[in-house]
């Protein structure tokens, strides 16, 4: 049995000068995270100073037996908030034993994507919805038997009947600003149990990276607290909210004076590549984009000015000072941000 208590002990024993690395990559589902451990000499100084690693494919959906090894090569250091002291969290990406990306490896493309456009400055700000379960699969704080009272009183709500599972929100977003995440705000969302984190403003390839690292850390967290996190976009059927992974963009042309007809723009031209997008968008989307509960239908592409309903939202003070970014609604909560941030970039920037 785990018991918190006794590991206290244990924590604050020395080092010895040791530093611990936990390198961290993207499985073959293309939604969970895998992670393990090594012991460093120092800390490094830079990226480059950490080796490439590897780990069982065969085990994670990402190689055959006979052929198992993936490499793992670090990208971005965090430092580690479970751990703590000089010890990091490593995000890596995948590789083939001959150096190319592996087919799971959606982060190369997405960086040389953003290679292309970096002369316009292409800034991201990710809204990551969530919902807590127990681990037999409930959401977490809901009756065991029926259900609790219909959605309006939960969403950035206070109260014991209200919110379930703030101790969980407040330890994951203290734990990603000692990581040094770009975590930027956090909220209790229309289901209960149902939460957000945005992480941003993000530049380019950091978007990604800070979001699947958020993703570790809050697993994680979740696990100290004996609960589940799920981020599948529809976890309630119903008559209840499915969970997003609203994604707010700009460039820096978006972001000065006559901006919002540079948005206007980007908008049409996400128009007839709407079902390219909805493609990288996320598993099961179809099961919350209806044209209910907040959502675009699936099949429509529309924007608009404060319209939560709209695929693509252009914020009500965006549209009165003229610049500023906008909101692309169409994510599904699973979806992967080096895909979504590369898309977009890709349609309205090239």
């Amino acid at each position: 049995m785990s018991n918190k208590v006794v590991l206290e002990y244990y924590r604050h024993l020395s080092q010895n000068g040791k530093v611990l690395a936990t390198y961290i990559w993207i499985d073959g589902t293309g939604q969970n995270l895998r992670n393990k451990t090594m012991t460093l000499d120092a800390l490094p100084k830079s990226i480059d100073e950490l080796r490439i690693w590897n780990f069982d494919g065969s085990s994670t959906g990402q190689a055959p037996g006979d052929d198992s090894d993936v490499l793992i090569k670090p990208v971005a250091i965090f430092k580690d908030p479970f751990r703590g002291g000089d010890n990091i969290l490593v995000l890596c990406e995948t590789l083939n034993n001959d150096g190319t990306p592996h087919r799971t490896n959606t982060r190369r493309d997405a960086s040389l994507t953003f290679e292309k456009v970096k002369d316009q400055e292409t800034w991201f700000g990710i809204e990551q919805e969530y919902t807590l379960l127990t681990v037999g699969g409930r959401p977490f704080g809901w009756p065991e038997n029926g259900f609790p009272a219909p959605q309006g009183p939960y969403y950035c709500g206070v109260g014991a009947d209200r919110v379930f599972g703030r101790d969980v929100i407040e330890a994951h977003y203290k734990a990603c600003l000692f990581a040094g995440v770009k975590i930027c705000g956090t909220n209790a969302e229309v289901l209960p149990a149902q939460w957000e984190f945005q992480v941003g403003p993000c530049r380019g390839i950091e978007i990604g990276d800070h979001l699947w690292v958020a993703r570790f850390i809050l697993n994680q967290v979740a696990e100290d607290f004996g609960v589940c996190v799920s981020i599948d976009p529809k976890p309630v059927s119903g008559d209840w909210n499915g969970s997003g992974l609203h994604t707010n963009f700009s460039t820096k042309a978006m972001r000065e004076k006559g901006g919002l007809d540079c948005i206007i723009t980007a908008c049409k031209k996400l128009e007839p590549k709407h079902a390219e997008h909805i493609k990288v968008y996320g598993e099961g989307n179809e099961r919350r984009l209806t044209g209910k509960h907040e959502t675009a239908n699936i099949h429509k592409f529309s924007y608009g000015v404060a319209n939560r309903g709209a695929s693509i939202r252009i914020p009500r003070h965006v549209s009165e000072e003229g610049k500023g970014y906008l909101e692309d609604r169409r994510p599904a909560s699973n979806a992967d941000p080096y895909l979504v941030s590369a898309k977009i970039a890709d349609t309205v920037c090239l």
